[in-house]
């Protein structure tokens, strides 16, 4: 009996135009968007445009042989990634929905105008978001809670909220990049071989600046608030505020009690999600009146219109209809509806970015960079380069953490640099610029949760601009710049060859 013998296929590697063609294409796209839509790209067009560029990334893998199938599981696996946002991304919209209605937003802006001068809002917003990012080691979770809290205020104070997010982000990243608790940078360190701690002290000489300079910034920005604040509008605010909710420090709970959990590691999605569910019930007793002026049916028994309210805020948001145009729009928002279009443009960024990598697309442009990368600071230069490019291409800092890692291992050992050199330029790069992105799943994030598009708050991020730089800046001059002593690099070395015959 005769075998019908297996069609083979001829796998082709890309060219160079293979490679380019998909970049070119995105930037073509992505631009066109922006230049017809402006800010409202992100509700549609920019999605339309990543996913035409991933399809027509598709075609040429296509061409060069490999399988539909290899591509869908491509897909598949780029989609896998981001799971886990996709479900941060559903909590935080129902906990903004609950914490508008339960009165804890409310309250954080209003003590938030008793408290805080106009004049120092921005370093304030800084310093603290700092603060929380160190101590629970999530940008995601400290922008979603306090720094909505921070934009909304400075709504009502009459001061940007561009600036604002910038000072948010800015301070929250901080944390991102140092904290031992941060998932990032533990993976940072763990990526290169670095011990976690050796990895965060490298960190700090180009953290330390960075958050420095962005110190100053904001200190600078704050000046020029003389003549923005009103204080009889703001005593007007307080009062409606009073009228509106019952404002008391209770109110605050359901924020201890998810900064409790994060220190505690818990899972960031299951600890949001607790704190909404938490400040739900909150809300049937501390503003029941609140919920009455939401859902608007006397008839229905108290217990049920407080599970009502609690569903719906968490499904598609909390709506204030209180007549107070200004109140009305900063509380009136959330709900895991209002995220679909972020989470739409997270997929469609995240499964680009993996196809270029997983089909050689990426490998073929990176390369060229590597061989003309002579010096150590156009070697520093190239990974800051590399990473910044996969935050625009991939759409996800985790890839812009782990590909340059291993692009550039391998020559970084070569040259005997320490490996925290590495760790550092990636996450100064791959980690901090992602918020930067409008399609990039942190500056999707950002951007849904704070009210502010990427591209308003991008020129305030002072933080995120000034820390790749100055890692490149410190390439250059060679200082703080480490070695592998030649002994050690000798012995890796022989290590390796050891292994590799073993093998």
């Amino acid at each position: 009996m005769d075998v019908e013998p297996k069609s083979s296929r001829t796998i082709k590697a890309p060219s160079y135009l293979d490679a380019l063609t998909p970049v070119v294409t995105l930037i073509v796209l992505v631009g066109s968007s922006v230049a017809l839509f402006g800010l409202n790209a992100v509700n549609g067009p920019l999605q339309v445009a990543i996913i035409v560029s991933t399809m027509i990334t598709s075609m040429i893998i296509l061409k060069n042989g490999h399988s539909w199938d290899e591509i869908s599981e491509s897909g598949r696996k780029g989609i896998s990634t981001v799971s886990g946002a996709i479900f941060i991304l559903f909590a935080v919209g129902a906990l903004i929905g609950t914490w508008n209605m339960s009165g804890t937003i409310p309250t954080m802006v209003y003590y938030g105008i008793i408290m805080i001068s106009p004049n120092w809002f921005y370093p304030i917003a800084f310093l603290v978001c700092a603060g929380v990012s160190l101590s629970i080691g999530s940008s995601w979770t400290t922008a979603g809670t306090l720094g909505v809290g921070l934009v909304g205020l400075a709504n009502m104070l009459g001061i940007s909220p561009e600036i604002t997010a910038g000072a948010v982000i800015s301070g929250a990243y901080v944390g991102d990049k140092i904290s031992p608790l941060s998932e990032s940078t533990v993976l940072a360190a763990q990526l290169n071989g670095v011990e976690l701690y050796k990895h965060i002290r490298t960190q700090l000489w180009t953290t330390a600046p960075a958050g420095l300079i962005a110190l100053i910034a904001f200190i600078v920005l704050g000046m020029n608030q003389h003549g923005a604040f009103d204080a009889t509008m703001t005593n007007n605010e307080l009062t409606r505020f009073n009228e509106l909710f019952h404002i008391t420090l209770w109110n605050l709970l359901p924020l201890f009690f998810l900064l409790a959990l994060s220190v505690l590691k818990v899972p960031a999605s299951l600890a949001i999600m607790c704190s909404a569910l938490l400040a739900g019930v909150m809300a049937s007793f501390m503003q029941p009146q609140v919920i009455l002026r939401f859902i608007a049916e006397p008839d229905v028994s108290t217990p049920l219109l407080a599970i009502k309210a609690t569903w719906v805020a968490m499904a598609t948001g909390f709506q204030e209809n209180s007549g107070i145009e200004q109140i009305d729009a900063l509380l009136s928002r959330g709900g895991m509806d209002s995220m679909l279009l972020t989470i739409w443009l997270i997929i469609g960024a995240v499964t680009f970015g993996i196809m270029v990598d997983d089909f050689g697309l990426l490998n073929k442009l990176v390369t060229p960079l590597l061989l003309r990368a002579k010096s150590v600071g156009s070697l520093l230069a190239s990974v800051v380069a590399t990473a910044i490019g996969l935050n625009i291409t991939a759409g996800d800092q985790y890839i812009a953490l782990l590909l340059p890692t291993r692009l550039f291992r391998a020559e970084f050992a070569k040259r005997r640099l320490a490996p925290e050199n590495l760790s550092r330029a990636v996450s100064d790069a791959g980690i901090v610029t992602s918020p930067l992105i409008p399609w990039n799943s942190c500056g999707a994030y950002m951007a849904a949760v704070l009210g502010v598009s990427t591209m308003s708050y991008m020129p305030f991020a002072v933080f995120n601009i000034a820390a790749p730089l100055i890692t490149v800046a410190l390439g250059i001059t060679g200082f703080n710049i480490r070695y592998i002593p030649a002994s050690a690099s000798q012995s890796k070395e022989n290590e390796a060859d050891h292994k590799a015959v073993q093998e």
